[in-house]
C-alpha cells in the first residue's frame, strides 16, 4: 500500500495557470483530495498552453494530476453558494486570483471563515495581499524580474533572458504547499489543546516576487555589506570557478563543477594540465575566479577532443562532479530516473484516433526508495462535477441538471 501522508485532507482549488495548481498538485501527490474548480466551457487556460493535439495540453495534465475537476461559474450566486458549501467540507482553499477578486465575489477570508472556522486559506498573487503594489496584476515573468533573478540570467553582453520554464510560479507553488502543510500541522497541534487557530494564522500569503527573492541567496546582503552589484556571467556562477558548460566532439555539451580546492587538483590532472594545478594564482577559488577565462579555455580544449561519453567516463573515474546536459529524450532513457519511478506512463488523448502512452514526471520528494505512483493525470474539464456535487453535497441529478442548464 502506498504511503500518502495527506490522506483525509480535502482541498478546494480555485487556481488557474501554474502557481496555485502547483501547490494543489503537490498536496494531491501525497494523498490530499484536491477538487479543482474551473470555469464552464473554457476551464483553466492552461488546458490550451502548448497544445499540440487533442483538447487538453500535456502541461495541464502534468500540473493538475491527482485532482478532480468540477465546473462552476463564480460570477453567479449559485456558483458561489456551492463554493461555500464545499468549503464547509474542506480543510484548505487554494487561490491565485488578483487580490480583491475573492472579496468582490463575496468569498473573502472572513466569509470563508464564517463557513468553516478551521479552514486554511492559501493565497498566491504577484506581490502579496498587502503593501502598495498588492493590487497590481503580474505573471511569473514580471515577478522573476522584480525578484532579482532575471538580471542574473544570460550573458553579460546581452539583455537578460528567461529560464525555459515558469520558475517563479513553480517556486511560489512549492512555498504555498509548504505553508499549507505548516498551517494544517499547527491546526492539529492546537486542536490537541482545544485552542482554535485565528484566521490570521490560517491565512498563507505567497507573493511571486518574494518567492523569487527568497532563492536569490546573498544577492541583497552582498550589496548592502560590500556594495556588490552582481552581473550576468553566462553559464558560470558568480565567484565560483571553474564551473561551466563545455562542448564535446559529438556536438553535445557537459557540465563540470571543479571548483573545490582538492577537486581542482584532480581535475587538472585529468585534463593533463599540471601547470594549472601548480599555479599559485589558482590555489583558491578567488584566484580561479579571476582567471576563469583562462581555465575555461583550457577545459574546453580538452572536452572538444572527446565525445560526451568519453569525457564523462574520465571525469567520473577521478570523482569530478560532472554530468550530461539532457534533452527530454535523454531523461526518458535514463536508468537512474527509471530506477526511482520518475517517469510514469499513462494513456492519454493526444488528438490521434487512439490514446497514446505518455510518460509523466514522478512525485518528489521520494518516500522510501521510489516515487509514489501518480493516481491520475490532469482530468477532463468537469469530469468530476456530478460525483462531487452528489457525493459531497447530496445534490440530486435533477438539481445538477438544472445547475448545468443555467
Amino acid at each position: 500500500m502506498s504511503i500518502r501522508p495527506l490522506d483525509g485532507v480535502r482541498v478546494l482549488e480555485l487556481g488557474n495557470y501554474i502557481a496555485a495548481p502547483t501547490a494543489g498538485r503537490i498536496l494531491g501527490d501525497f494523498g490530499a483530495e484536491v477538487i479543482k474548480v474551473e470555469r464552464p466551457k473554457a476551464g483553466d487556460e492552461l488546458r490550451n498552453w502548448r497544445l499540440y493535439g487533442g483538447d487538453t495540453s500535456m502541461l495541464y495534465r502534468t500540473i493538475n494530476r491527482n485532482k478532480k475537476s468540477i465546473t462552476l461559474d463564480l460570477r453567479t450566486e449559485a456558483g458561489r453558494g456551492i463554493v461555500l458549501d464545499l468549503v464547509r467540507r474542506c480543510d484548505v482553499l487554494l487561490e491565485n486570483f488578483r487580490p480583491g477578486m475573492l472579496e468582490k465575489w463575496g468569498l473573502g477570508p472572513e466569509v470563508l471563515n464564517e463557513a468553516n472556522p478551521d479552514l486554511v486559506i492559501t493565497r498566491i498573487s504577484a506581490y502579496g495581499q498587502t503593501g502598495p503594489m498588492s493590487e497590481r496584476p503580474g505573471f511569473a515573468a514580471v515577478a522573476e524580474a522584480v525578484g532579482g533573478l532575471r538580471e542574473l540570467v544570460g550573458d553579460p553582453d546581452r539583455p537578460p533572458v528567461r529560464t525555459g520554464v515558469s520558475i517563479g510560479d513553480s517556486i511560489a507553488g512549492i512555498y504555498a504547499a509548504f505553508g499549507t502543510v505548516m498551517a494544517l500541522f499547527q491546526r492539529e497541534r492546537r486542536a490537541e489543546r482545544d485552542e482554535p487557530v485565528p484566521l490570521r494564522e490560517r491565512t498563507i500569503d505567497v507573493a511571486l516576487n518574494e518567492a523569487i527573492l527568497s532563492v536569490m541567496e546573498s544577492l541583497v546582503p552582498d550589496y548592502l555589506a560590500y556594495g556588490i552589484q552582481r552581473e550576468r556571467v553566462g553559464g558560470r556562477m558568480e565567484g565560483i570557478a571553474p564551473s561551466n558548460a563545455y562542448p564535446c566532439a559529438d556536438g553535445t555539451s557537459i557540465i563540470i563543477g571543479g571548483n573545490g580546492d582538492a577537486i581542482f587538483q584532480r581535475y587538472m590532472a585529468v585534463i593533463d594540465r599540471p601547470d594549472l594545478a601548480a599555479d599559485p594564482e589558482l590555489q583558491d577559488n578567488a584566484g580561479r575566479w579571476r582567471h576563469r577565462e583562462r581555465l575555461d579555455a583550457a577545459i574546453g580544449e580538452w572536452t572538444i577532443r572527446r565525445t560526451r561519453a568519453e569525457a564523462l567516463k574520465l571525469l567520473d573515474a577521478a570523482a569530478i562532479p560532472c554530468g550530461p546536459i539532457y534533452t527530454a529524450a535523454d531523461i526518458v532513457a535514463d536508468e537512474q530516473y527509471r530506477a526511482r519511478n520518475m517517469i510514469q506512463p499513462f494513456a492519454v488523448d493526444v488528438g490521434a484516433p487512439e490514446p497514446k502512452v505518455v510518460g509523466f514526471p514522478g512525485i518528489v520528494p521520494v518516500i522510501g526508495d521510489q516515487s509514489l505512483p501518480i493516481r491520475t493525470v490532469g482530468p477532463d474539464l468537469g469530469e468530476h462535477t456530478r460525483e462531487v456535487l452528489s457525493d459531497l453535497l447530496g445534490m440530486s441529478e435533477a438539481e445538477i441538471d438544472a445547475l448545468e442548464a443555467r
